[in-house]
């Protein structure tokens, strides 16, 4: 009896103490697992800040003048005097259209001219003489008619003739084909000894080179702005990146702006003016055109890292007082190095995760790590 007592008091007193180790075990993790738990990011807060910035608009190159050439006259191409591609002046001989039937319809015309002038003065002359006679009552008045009749159509033929003649000149004039305004000349579309129509015959394009304009699209939001900058109001930097990624050397002005905007897209067409000595800027060329501005208020700024993408929206973790994550999806606004304007979805001084966003989900717990010392 007396060893079964002794057995049973070490069992008891063996379990309570077990017992009272587990306790305390699941007391020190119960204390210690939150924090366990807590996924350690990096923070920011969203700050307000003047912006200044760039803002790069797409545009493509278009030239202050541009325009087809075509035949005029009908005939044989006898002459081209410029290489393909070549500048021009303006007034610089292109092509020629075979003289020599026009030469000769103006020698032509030339003579039916001297012709109709020599017919003109005859009948004048008769018309004196019937004039004499008619006021002695020598001959029918009938016959003085007939001559003032004659005269009229005399008149009348030279002035046919000089039509003629004009017309003869103005078609060898137009055989020979010159530049109408200075420029740069494209690749010829016929040969020496092609046969061009008139009116329908293309033979070459050219379009002017320096300056030349940029054209691109502006929110009809910016149209102040930018009716600001045409007028000189304001003043702002404004250059090109080319398409191989490098920056135009000569900065541009704003010239000219649409006069209506496009209802369907809310957008204005923008013409900015720059001086292209070098024919760097070659007409239909697609580039971004970059402009400087300054925020006229404060915006919502963050790193541009604590953004990510999901089905087509930008999203971010804020990080609540209790340290639980909300997604939020938010809208962006104007890219500013490893910076970014948020235009819709925060406020000033809420926290978002900016490290550590792949590792999160929706209430997840997060701990801010510790700053790191140099």
């Amino acid at each position: 009896m007396n060893t079964n007592r002794i057995l049973t008091t070490i069992f008891l007193s063996s379990s309570l103490f077990i017992f009272s180790c587990a306790n305390k075990d699941s007391a020190k993790q119960g204390a210690a697992g939150p924090q366990a738990s807590a996924i350690p990011v990096s923070m920011d807060t969203v700050r307000l800040e003047l912006i200044t910035g760039t803002r790069t608009y797409p545009a493509n190159v278009v030239p202050l003048q541009e325009t087809e050439i075509r035949a005029e006259v009908t005939g044989y191409i006898t002459n081209i005097y410029v290489a393909d591609g070549s500048f021009v002046s303006k007034g610089q001989k292109l092509y020629e259209i075979d003289r020599v039937r026009y030469a000769a319809a103006v020698d032509q015309a030339k003579a039916n001219l001297e012709i109709a002038k020599a017919n003109l003065s005859r009948t004048e002359k008769d018309l004196e003489r019937y004039q004499t006679l008619a006021d002695k009552d020598a001959i029918a008045k009938q016959t003085l008619d007939y001559a003032y009749t004659d005269v009229n159509n005399q008149k009348a033929q030279v002035q046919a003739a000089e039509a003629n003649l004009t017309t003869a000149r103005t078609n060898l004039q137009r055989s020979t084909i010159t530049a109408p305004f200075s420029g740069n000349i494209g690749i010829s579309q016929v040969r020496t000894g092609a046969l061009v129509s008139a009116g329908s015959t293309l033979l070459n394009s050219i379009s002017s080179t320096n300056p030349i304009a940029i054209e691109f699209q502006i929110n009809e939001k910016e149209i102040l702005e930018f009716s600001n900058l045409q007028s000189g109001k304001s003043k702002t930097e404004i250059n090109l990146t080319l398409p191989d990624g490098a920056t135009y050397e000569t900065l541009g002005r704003i010239t000219t702006m649409d006069r209506a905007v496009d209802s369907n897209t809310g957008t204005l067409k923008v013409r900015a003016t720059f001086d292209n000595p070098t024919n760097v800027l070659r007409a239909g060329m697609n580039l971004n055109l970059n402009m400087l501005s300054t925020s006229n208020q404060e915006e919502l700024v963050i790193p541009y890292r604590a953004i990510f993408e999901q089905l087509g929206t930008f999203n971010i973790y804020t990080v609540s007082d209790s340290s639980t994550v909300d997604l939020k999806q938010v809208k962006l606004g104007q890219k500013l190095g490893d910076h970014v304007v948020i235009s819709e979805g925060l406020q000033a001084g809420d926290k978002v995760v900016v490290d550590g966003i792949t590792t999160l989900k929706q209430g997840a717990k997060v701990v801010e790590k510790p700053t790191q010392t140099k």
